[in-house]
């Protein structure tokens, strides 16, 4: 009788146990995709500011005299200048479909002649795409051809762009900080209340003699454990986040890269092991320094 109520107790408590694990590693988990989340954010904010700057252009308005093999060796000039991203030429005849798919009627048949001008329009690298730029831009370009008759971008269109990519990078900036830290400040209360529960135990073993680091040791290496298994969820759910977004806006897949989830995954792992490490730690050493009658409180 003895024994079935040994044996029934000992499998009470490797569940209770199990139970425990397995709460505090879905709990780190759940704060490691938010983690998660955080950085994915950020990353995104920073490719959607550079995906954005990337699609402002401005035209360089040329001669129309001008021929397309002087035209080419222009735009091959411009190709490799620093600053720019790609280019583009526009002939005349491209110039007069454009405008007459605008004005829904042909302006030459109105006016006998074609009244458009040839043109390159040209995208800039996002870190020349502001207005002071674009304005030193403008007098290198026409010091380039002497066919360069005007260089035309919307300025308020520009300083509108910067102000917003401005904004929003601040904006999410500061949530990411505020998210970060009550992340950390979850795990480490998680671990702390897993802790908190066998404080009887560290205290036993701290009166027979154990050290410091012989008491800490299993239970930093047990929530490292929990860390990794807990990133490796937060790894997978944010994937699956990641899947459904790129599915619903099919633009996703180009402002957020392979080499950029591969960094969130690495921030989650780290984050894991870090984070459950030194919280462990931390609280080990806690109930290590602290007096027998407190440990009732």
């Amino acid at each position: 009788m003895k024994r079935r109520i040994k044996k029934l107790r000992n499998i009470i408590q490797n569940k209770s146990v199990i139970n425990a694990k397995l709460t505090t590693t879905m709990s780190i988990s759940l704060v490691l995709f938010l983690l998660g989340l955080i950085t994915l954010l950020t990353i995104t904010a920073r490719s959607l500011s550079v995906y954005v700057k990337e699609n402002i252009s401005f035209n360089i308005m040329l001669n129309e005299n001008i021929n397309e093999s002087d035209i080419k060796k222009l735009q091959k000039k411009l190709d490799m200048a620093p600053y720019v991203k790609s280019t583009e030429m526009i002939t005349k005849e491209q110039a007069l479909n454009d405008l007459a798919n605008n004005l829904g009627e042909n302006p030459q048949q109105l006016l006998g002649f074609n009244p458009t001008r040839p043109s390159i329009e040209v995208f800039l690298k996002s870190g020349y795409a502001n207005k002071d730029s674009i304005a030193s831009i403008e007098k290198q370009v026409k010091a380039l051809e002497e066919n360069v008759e005007d260089v035309l971008y919307r300025e308020d269109v520009i300083h509108l762009v910067n102000e917003n990519v401005r904004t929003m990078g601040l904006i999410l900036g500061i949530l990411a900080l505020i998210l970060l830290i009550i992340s950390i400040a979850l795990i480490n209360n998680t671990i702390e209340l897993s802790i908190y529960s066998k404080r009887f135990l560290i205290n036993t073993m701290r009166l027979v003699g154990a050290t410091g680091s012989f008491i800490r040791k299993p239970f930093v290496r047990d929530n490292i454990f929990s860390g990794v298994v807990a990133s490796f969820i937060a790894i997978t759910l944010l994937m699956g986040l990641i899947y459904y977004v790129s599915k619903e806006i099919r633009d996703f897949i180009d402002i957020i890269n392979l080499q950029a989830i591969l960094l969130i995954c690495l921030v989650i792992l780290i984050a894991g092991i870090l984070i459950t490490g030194l919280s462990s730690y931390f609280s080990v050493n806690k109930y290590l320094r602290m007096k027998n009658d407190r440990l009732y409180e």
